[in-house]
């Protein structure tokens, strides 16, 4: 399994392959595309992320010592935003997830490059997935900790 590191660095070395943020703007837009869909289940208020431009699902489960998210949006850019994040944070554990800073985001140029209302989305999403984290470290590794 891939570390957040290994997978931040590959993110990195695919953004570095455009020039200029409309290129970097069309690949974000084609991974929104790709974006694996949440189940329509999940598309409830309780996982809709407050502080996003356009609406945002994200649904997070434990499985195996591991955080794995899905989500969704109702805008190809935020799309392919919470599709970055996904590749980065799922699959990894609960306090990996916690202990991390996110350094693509600055190393990409990605906060820097949006409108403040999609920077405050990006914010949130990755709040809520920490978030996520933190309820399943607190519920599953605690306990068995005891």
């Amino acid at each position: 399994m891939e570390t957040i590191s290994e997978k931040e660095n590959k993110i990195v070395d695919e953004f570095e392959i455009y020039d200029d943020w409309l290129d970097k703007y069309n690949y974000l837009i084609e991974m929104g595309k790709d974006l694996p869909q949440i189940d329509e289940k999940h598309k409830v208020k309780q996982n809709l992320i407050s502080g996003c431009q356009s609406s945002v699902w994200l649904y997070g489960e434990y499985r195996d010592g591991r955080v794995y998210f899905s989500a969704d949006s109702d805008a190809v850019i935020t799309k392919g935003i919470v599709n970055l994040l996904i590749r980065v944070l799922s699959g990894q554990t609960p306090q990996a997830i916690i202990d991390t800073d996110l350094v693509f985001i600055d190393k990409i140029g990605l906060k820097e490059h949006l409108s403040p209302t999609r920077s405050n989305g990006l914010v949130s999403m990755i709040k809520q997935m920490k978030l996520y984290a933190l309820a399943f470290k607190t519920k599953y590794e605690l306990k068995s900790e005891k």
